[in-house]
């Protein structure tokens, strides 16, 4: 089992955790297969919120990937084609579970001293 820590706008980790948004956009991959998704909540709330699994990866031209996600997305069209402008693939991590923790947890109890740029791997 593989999991990831990713960074996180507080607007979207409210959604995810709402079940508004089941997708999570991503330019770049992980190299392995990602079973569950950390999710740690950027500025002003830094702190690691929750975590959901991962049911499936999508890949694709970006509107192809926006066609099949969009009624889920959680975002705007307008947000989305901003994100991946100039790529010529986008991810998208089709999100299932989610767990909130009662305690939101520190960065430093996954071994992190900083938020990733990007993702880090995580084991638990």
């Amino acid at each position: 089992m593989s999991s990831i820590l990713l960074s996180i706008k507080p607007e979207y980790v409210e959604r995810i955790f709402a079940g508004i948004k089941l997708y999570e956009y991503r330019r770049r991959l992980p190299q392995k297969k990602i079973d569950k998704i950390i999710v740690y909540a950027t500025q002003p709330i830094m702190k690691v919120l929750g975590e959901v699994e991962v049911v499936e990866l999508i890949s694709g031209r970006p509107t192809t990937v926006w066609m099949q996600t969009k009624e889920k997305s959680g975002i705007s069209k307008e947000k989305f084609k901003e994100y991946f402008d100039g790529c010529e693939t986008a991810y998208a991590h089709q999100l299932g579970q989610s767990t909130v923790y009662t305690n939101p947890k520190p960065l430093s109890a996954f071994g992190l001293a900083h938020p990733p740029q990007s993702f880090a791997y995580v084991s638990e």
